[in-house]
């Protein structure tokens, strides 16, 4: 994981300024804000919360895609002409998100190019991210899991230091989150405790030494 260079993108700013028309949302812990099938006509921002993005196959089996934080959109794909949502995303956190029409979506990037150009850099880099999850998914261990998935809901990078995550989130949404019990979930929180990664008083709060965890071998 590296630090955002140069001024981060602040996308409540720009909706802000611009004008765009937008819904305001709250959602409690485990509500289904769009459905794998529903029709896709929104461009969603994230104010406050986590949200899961995950798809289900035949079979009835989930796959998780990204888990996505504060400053994040998602449901963009309707700008590129996706009629029908092909995931679900899911509130891991109480969340308010913002709902915004594609139609005024399409006009605010037409529109505004300082947004515009922001948007898709902003776009790129979550993508990126994306990537680095279904890979971690993938590959890694669930201690790495649960170590890389602390640190990104801490948004890691973006604020000073330490960084405190959501006091409501519990062991058994972060075991769902990464696929594992949560049991595990206890055993791993214990040994950040232990040594040092995190610690609990007033909250959950996640230094950055918690990467070390993420980046060895």
């Amino acid at each position: 994981m590296k630090k955002t260079q140069g001024r981060a993108f602040n996308a409540q700013d720009f909706l802000d300024s611009t004008g765009v028309a937008r819904r305001a949302v709250e959602y409690p812990r485990k509500a289904v804000i769009f459905s794998q099938g529903d029709a896709s006509r929104h461009v969603m921002y994230i104010q406050k919360g986590g949200v899961k993005l995950s798809v289900l196959n035949e079979f009835g089996k989930e796959a998780v895609v990204a888990m996505l934080g504060p400053g994040d959109f998602f449901g963009e794909g309707c700008l590129a002409g996706q009629k029908l949502r092909i995931g679900t995303a899911t509130a891991i956190t109480a969340a308010a998100v913002l709902a915004i029409e594609k139609n005024e979506m399409e006009r605010v990037l037409h529109g505004e190019h300082a947004f515009s150009d922001r948007f898709i850099t902003h776009m790129l880099s979550r993508n990126i991210r994306v990537e680095e999850d279904l890979i971690d998914q993938l590959f890694n261990s669930t201690e790495k899991k649960l170590a890389r998935t602390l640190l990104l809901l801490a948004q890691y990078g973006k604020t000073g230091e330490p960084h405190k995550v959501v006091a409501t989130i519990s062991q058994e949404t972060l075991a769902e989150m990464i696929g594992t019990t949560r049991s595990r979930v206890n055993l791993f929180m214990s040994k950040f405790k232990r040594l040092g990664f995190i610690h609990t008083n007033g909250g959950l709060h996640i230094n950055n030494s918690l990467l070390t965890v993420v980046l060895h071998d």
